[in-house]
Formats: structure tokens, sequence, C-alpha cells
């Protein structure tokens, strides 16, 4: 009975982990430096420009939608991994790798619209947002 108890306990603790990673803070993000960034996408895509304010701008690039929910896969100290969705607008997974403050590499993958995407792309700080 002891060993069933411990095991049942350990079980619990096994699923504690997934929901303490959702509390994650993604500091990595926050350290970022605030501005504009232009994010160079490596398929050729325009460059887009985005206001750096908090970081997290950089996860949901192809959804705007700004009610998803999150789920933190990983939150290390230069690099996270954020899964999401956005209820009726599909979803996706994106890590960000922290090279300075000021420079980062973003691997992204979902549905959008209803449709595939993924991307491989460069952000850079490049001024002060408008």
């Amino acid at each position: 009975m002891t060993s069933l108890v411990a095991a049942i306990a350990a079980a619990g603790l096994v699923l504690a982990a997934p929901g303490q990673a959702q509390t994650g803070a993604l500091a990595m993000l926050d350290g970022l430096a605030k501005g504009e960034w232009t994010v160079r996408y490596r398929d050729g895509s325009p460059d887009r420009k985005i206001c750096l304010r908090k970081g997290d701008e950089l996860i949901q690039l192809r959804h705007d939608d700004r009610n998803c929910s999150r789920f933190v896969v990983d939150d290390a100290a230069s690099e996270v991994t954020v899964q999401y969705t956005c209820r009726g607008n599909g979803y996706g997974r994106t890590n960000v790798r922290r090279e300075t403050s000021s420079l980062v590499q973003i691997e992204s993958q979902g549905i959008a619209e209803g449709l595939p995407f993924q991307f491989q792309a460069e952000a850079r700080r490049t001024g002060t947002c408008q």
C-alpha cells in the first residue's frame, strides 16, 4: 500500500510540472532591448518591422490576436519555446534564441487562417519605435 501511495504522489509531481511551466516569466524576452526591430525571414518573404515593448511580440508573428492562450514549453536564460492557441484562428509553436540583447533567431510553425506555416527568421533591433 505504501508503494502505491508513493507511486501516486510521484505521478502527481510529474503531472504538476507542466503547470509550473505555464507560469514561466519569459525573462529572456523581457531582457531584450526595447524599440523597433526588423524581422528578416530566411525564405525571402518581405522584412517586417515591429515595435518591441515586452519581448513577447516575437512569439506570435503570424497571429496578431493577443487573446491567444500560451503554454511555456521552455524558459531558459538564452532561449524560450512557447506553444500557443488562438481560438478559431489556429495555433503555433515558436522558439526564440537570444544571441545578444538586440539580436535573436526565431523558428516558428503552426496553422494561421487555415493554412500551415513554418519559418525561420532573424530579428534585430534597428531603432526606436515611431
